[in-house]
């Protein structure tokens, strides 16, 4: 026990700052929600007004949670939970990975068995790490909502809410570092799991049912999905602290069940094997980097384009659950319509939103494609391909134009699923092809950051992964709180998300996709000229 403790204690200095900024960041989304709605919203009339909208709305029940009461407490959950606890999530998810598969591909955990110490040693160190720090999250998120004036005892469960959904991914996590052959792949398939449970919850709240004006209650989905058992504390109203415990007993049996797996298999074996079947000869596309970092990154590509076909389905799919819940209920529509002037559709506003999310997903998608040089470099195998005579900017070039790819494919993917649904279901809303267009239309805001992760990566990269994943923390924050927080313009004008076209409810934005573009182009063309005047790091 000592030895796991002291391993415990090693992982968490590596981490120290890294889970700092997670803490901070996270409880001081919080805060911000807090504090905007207590400002924003500070008479129950106005709280009243914004909660009935989303009780009648599938759309506001998919992307934000269940309307529960109007106090400040019960509105600021609504706004915020379901945004903390999947960052909350992937935190967790990438905090055990990082620890136990990544440390294996990399012969760190070669290292530490070498002492005289159990096999699962290590193990137990990044699940007693990453209970600690989600323990800490709690906490950390229950002051700021309480330094924001929410009440105590509320505060203290929708931090608990949070720290158990952190809690639940941390051995989700390590239950997949075991049965994954790589530490990319397992990130992989762990941060899916986390964007599972965001659309289960999301769909769970859609098709719920409304018990008062004020009050829904989710349907069968959300029992499948742990920020769904979360939300179910309802901290601020009728508190009920059991689904904690059914996160915690979850957790435990997940972490049991990963210790187990552990203790039977080698070091870097996994229970899910690698590919290593191959030709004798490479074929011709591989001589290049392109067909390199293909072949390379075809797979997790497939992955995030099914992903994101997935959610056009669920978009399309609710078009006619969000057509028939304003159907007979003029009094919603009509402030719906003060709220988003204009002729658009109530399934329109829907679809507009899904494939928002879509253009979120294509900007991580393009970046984790960036980050792939990062690993090489780390990992010494691009010193290897770089000792023969191939240039650096080819070298840069072949991941930056499968970044664009894959995010060109997953924004497509999510329009032409969620445009052949809504064909299929007739929930009416625009054409087709709008529909699709609309999905294009976010590619140029989410190219800004694969092209930003390479300028980091060019200049300092030991950075990139921290700049890229923090930039598009940033911008969502921007651009999806922004206003509610009161921020000025220009501040939220930094978010390329808001120079995105939401299409089909506006019109495309041609200047603003024309400056996205031109950003993307100046990066990426300052990555190639810097990248060849720095030396090899790792």
């Amino acid at each position: 026990m000592g030895a796991v403790v002291r391993l415990a204690l090693l992982q968490g200095r590596r981490d120290r700052g890294v889970l700092a900024a997670w803490t901070v960041g996270i409880a001081g989304l919080g805060y911000a929600a807090a504090t905007a709605v207590t400002t924003e919203f500070a008479g129950d009339t106005e709280r009243a007004a914004l909660m009935g909208v989303a009780a009648a709305s599938p759309a506001f029940l998919f992307l934000r949670g269940l309307p529960d009461g109007i106090s400040s407490g019960a509105v600021t959950f609504f706004q915020g939970y379901s945004f903390t606890a999947v960052l909350a999530g992937l935190m967790s998810t990438f905090l055990v990975v990082r620890h136990t598969r990544a440390d294996e591909d990399q012969g760190r955990a070669e290292l530490v068995g070498a002492a005289p110490v159990n096999r699962t040693a290590s193990l137990g160190a990044t699940l007693m790490l990453g209970g600690g720090a989600n323990a800490v999250l709690a906490l950390v998120v229950a002051a700021g909502f309480a330094g924001a004036g929410l009440p105590v005892t509320g505060s203290l469960l929708a931090g608990a809410a949070v720290g158990a959904v952190g809690l639940f991914f941390t051995a989700t996590a390590a239950l997949v570092a075991q049965a994954m052959p790589s530490a990319r792949s397992a990130n992989g398939v762990a941060a899916a799991l986390v964007g599972a449970a965001y659309l289960l919850r999301g769909a769970g709240d859609a098709l719920g049912t409304a018990d008062s004006p004020l009050h829904v209650v989710a349907a069968w989905p959300s029992l499948f999905s742990p920020i769904g058992w979360g939300q179910r504390i309802r901290p601020f109203t009728d508190a009920d602290p059991r689904p904690l415990l059914v996160l915690a007993s979850a957790a435990l049996v997940l972490a049991a069940t990963a210790v187990l797996l552990r203790n039977r298999r080698d070091l870097g074996a996994s229970y899910i094997p690698a590919n290593e079947s191959g030709a004798a000869r490479a074929r011709p596309g591989l001589a290049s980097f392109f067909g390199l970092a293909w072949r390379l990154q075809r797979g997790t590509v497939a992955g995030w384009c099914l992903t994101a076909a997935v959610l056009g389905v669920v978009a399309g799919g609710l078009g006619p659950v969000v057509r028939d819940a304003l159907a007979g209920n003029p009094s919603v529509a009509e402030l719906i319509s003060r709220v988003v002037p204009g002729e658009a559709s109530m399934v329109d506003l829907f679809t507009t939103a899904m494939l928002g999310l879509a253009g979120i997903m294509a900007a991580a998608a393009g970046i984790q494609a960036v980050l792939r040089l990062r690993a090489e470099e780390a990992e010494g195998r691009a010193e290897l391909l770089l000792a023969a005579p191939a240039s650096r900017v080819r070298w840069l070039g072949g991941s930056l134009a499968i970044a664009a790819i894959s995010t060109t494919a997953i924004a497509a993917a999510a329009g032409a699923s969620a445009a052949l649904v809504l064909a299929l279901v007739q929930a009416g809303g625009s054409n087709p092809g709008t529909v699709f267009a609309g999905a294009l239309a976010h590619v140029p805001a989410a190219l800004v950051f694969p092209a930003l992760t390479a300028l980091v990566f060019a200049i300092r990269p030991r950075w990139t992964s921290a700049v890229g994943w923090g930039a598009l923390a940033v911008a969502l924050v921007l651009g999806q709180f922004g206003e509610l927080l009161g921020l000025p313009t220009w501040l939220q004008d930094l978010s390329p998300f808001r120079h995105s076209s939401a299409m089909p409810v506006e019109a495309f934005n041609r200047d603003g996709a024309l400056v996205m573009a031109a950003v993307v182009l100046l990066a990426a063309a300052a990555a190639a000229r810097l990248v060849k005047e720095r030396d090899m790091s790792v």
